[in-house]
């Protein structure tokens, strides 16, 4: 089926033999084993739909991280000054905060560093290891950041500093001879490789140690930290990811976090907290210091026990996402939707001089959803170009990014599967967009670009016994999308433009009641187009979504597509 918006829409065939046996072996209804057949989930995943997994430690016996532990061991016994440098967005943030908050409990000398995205630029960097060591510190451990630094880390070698490399990010050899790099991506073969961001990494070096010194310090009372960092670097919610987001949702207590709980109280919110909260709440709220004004603001909120100071820094950084919302709106009204669309390329390669360097990588994040493409955004910086790329997944942003970096067309970059930053020569913007086309082109040459359903549903199955029935297999985020279904035979009765960008639509099926929907970033659409004129029957692509406000529960269609009989 060919939607209003352009786009293939096929559902997801299983094998029925394979919900059977579910259905057999677990006693699970008809839609949960057709989703955990669809996702491949692994024994231990569906073990968990109805029992509690314990977390554990799957790095305890790994080489790198033993030999990192005993490194911070030798300088907290000879209490040595400690640099910690992290990179400006969540997950720096939050990896950066963990270490801060332990060596504040054991009284550890230290220090902490994040750059600022316009002075400094990504990464550490030569320049900014020859002001960081005037401080003297004698070990650095980088968080988010580091595993391309080479001229940094012969820099910090040159000057006797030992180095910690804990990082997610695409890494080759050879690699920076820091003394000990944790980085799963070394290691081809490791099947989760690509499922740890710096904080869980962070996280779980940090366990090791405690054990290691027998500390009292209760590393698990942060782990939502890790949980926050997981949702914003968009880290596939599967497998331990999964374990530890259904760990905390069940189990934080709002009133045990300062910061979070000034931020909720700022923002007179009173829900539970979900997975939706911190990927659209609380993580944008962070990345804001980053993004346009002081990079140390998110550690400092995360880090820090004192009221005052948390209270100061949440009030600054709601100014600053407010601020930012601004911008990113009158941003995007600025962008040729319609020409993009035309111009119909499977890479969308955008480039404004003007936007704020600090904004790239959220206008591509819009577009890469706007389209369902991988996109990059670039802006001046300086003398040279600054580009932030958002992917989909059938296409590895960090890699291109690499091959770029070797074939010469890009100064220098780095990332991973889904998003990735980099630096051009305004000259070479044309050759790398040549370079990339053609590269998608050949990475998917032999695969149907097609979008998937889940299942066709009756309108009748909207309701709190069905969204309850696949909730079980959540919570939903990467890698775990919420289900989406087909819909058919809806007649819009209502619709209202909200924000001037996402328009309300209110259905009435042939038979049963009316169903409450929305379709975001719509306007001046082709689905929205048809939302607001089209006055016959149609189909829709939609998922049961829940909104809880108030702590009071109802049920609502997040629009996704929209199908009619074309004469």
């Amino acid at each position: 089926m060919i939607s209003v918006s352009g786009k293939k829409w096929i559902e997801n065939k299983v094998n029925k033999n394979s919900i059977e046996k579910i259905k057999q072996d677990f006693q699970f209804s008809e839609i949960i084993s057709r989703l955990i057949v669809s996702r491949n989930f692994d024994i231990h995943e569906i073990h968990s739909i109805k029992n509690e997994i314990e977390i554990t430690n799957e790095f305890k016996n790994d080489y790198d991280f033993n030999l990192a532990t005993d490194i911070l061991i030798k300088s907290i016994k000879e209490k040595d000054l400690i640099c910690i440098f992290g990179d400006y967005d969540v997950d720096g943030t939050a990896s950066t905060s963990l270490l801060v908050r332990f060596f504040d409990y054991i009284k550890q000398p230290y220090f902490f560093y994040i750059p600022d995205r316009e002075r400094d630029g990504y990464g550490p960097s030569r320049e900014l290891f020859k002001k960081l060591i005037l401080k003297k510190p004698k070990l650095t451990i980088m968080v988010d950041c580091g595993s391309s630094s080479h001229e940094s880390i012969n820099f910090l070698n040159d000057n006797n500093i030992k180095s910690i490399i804990i990082d997610h990010h695409d890494i080759n050899k050879p690699y920076p001879k820091s003394n000990v790099i944790i980085n799963p991506k070394k290691n081809d073969n490791n099947i989760l490789n690509n499922y740890f961001c710096a904080t869980t990494l962070t996280y779980f070096f940090l366990d090791i140690l405690i054990n290691k010194i027998e500390s009292s310090y209760k590393i698990s009372n942060f782990l939502i930290y890790v949980l926050l960092a997981i949702v914003c670097d968009v880290m596939p919610l599967r497998k331990i990811n999964r374990i530890i987001a259904l760990d905390q949702i069940k189990k934080f207590n709002l009133n045990d976090n300062i910061a979070f709980r000034s931020l909720y109280k700022l923002s007179d919110k009173t829900n539970k907290l979900s997975i939706d909260d911190l990927g659209y709440f609380i993580g944008p709220i962070i990345n804001s210091g980053g993004r346009l004004s002081n990079s140390l603001l998110g550690t400092l909120l995360l880090s820090s026990n004192d009221p005052k100071i948390v209270e100061s820094k949440s009030i600054k950084l709601i100014e600053l996402n407010n601020k930012r919302k601004k911008i990113e709106s009158s941003i995007l009204s600025d962008v040729n939707f319609e020409k993009i669309q035309k111009d119909n390329k499977d890479v969308i390669i955008y480039y404004n001089p003007s936007i704020n360097e600090g904004l790239i990588g959220i206008i591509a994040a819009r577009l890469k959803d706007y389209f369902n493409k991988p996109s990059i955004v670039i802006t001046n910086s300086n003398n040279l170009l600054k580009g932030s790329a958002r992917s989909t997944y059938n296409y590895n942003m960090g890699k291109v990014i690499k091959k770029l970096v070797d074939n010469k067309m890009i100064e220098k970059g780095g990332g991973h599967n889904m998003a990735a930053g980099f630096t051009i020569k305004k000259n070479q913007i044309k050759k790398m967009e040549s370079f990339i086309l053609r590269d998608f082109y050949l990475e998917n040459k032999e695969t149907e670009l097609v979008n998937k359903y889940d299942q066709e549903i009756s309108s009748a199955a909207v309701n709190n016994s069905f969204v309850n029935e696949i909730n079980k297999i959540g919570p939903f985020g990467t890698n775990n999308p919420l289900p989406t279904f087909l819909i058919k035979n809806l007649k819009v009765i209502k619709t209202n433009i909200l924000n001037d960008k996402h328009i309300s639509v209110i259905f009435k099926p042939n038979s049963g009641r009316s169903i409450k929907s929305i379709c975001f970033n719509s306007l001046n659409t082709k689905i929205g187009y048809y939302l607001l004129s089209y006055k016959e029957n149609m189909n829709v692509i939609g998922q049961i979504h829940e909104n809880i406000w108030n702590n009071k529960k109802s049920l609502q269609l997040n629009i996704k597509d929209v199908l009619i009989k074309l004469n």
